[in-house]
């Protein structure tokens, strides 16, 4: 699993999160502990940040043909990557598109990419 964003510690559980002010809204797939559904396998309870244990923010990083990456999602057998390495000339030769200014996104084939590790900021 490839996860980029927030993470919150509630009762030694940990749970997919956004920040919402002084709260936090935790996430889940199914129903339980006064979860309310926003839609179909998505549960979702809103926390004051004084009860929670931990809040956290993963990101997931790779190699890909030997320059680094973050890993934003994946789908079947390819992983959706934004380049880190800061070189505009590099993302345009690894054929990668300008998702902002300066910021160059793409699609890796997963057997390509080498080195994921998750990481806790």
């Amino acid at each position: 699993m490839m996860r980029d964003g927030y993470v919150a510690r509630w009762r030694g559980r940990e749970y997919e999160a956004s920040p919402d002010g002084e709260s936090m809204r935790l996430y889940q797939p199914g129903p339980g502990d006064d979860f309310e559904q926003v839609r179909p396998g998505r549960f979702v309870r809103v926390l004051p940040l004084a009860e929670l244990e931990d809040v956290a923010y993963v990101r997931t990083t790779c190699t890909w043909k030997g320059e680094p990456f973050i890993v934003l999602a994946e789908h079947d057998t390819w992983l959706r990557v934004e380049y880190t390495g800061g070189r505009w000339p590099m993302a345009q030769a690894l054929g990668l598109e300008e998702f902002d200014f300066g910021v160059y996104q793409g699609w890796a084939p997963a057997n390509e990419v080498t080195d994921l590790r998750e990481h806790r900021v």
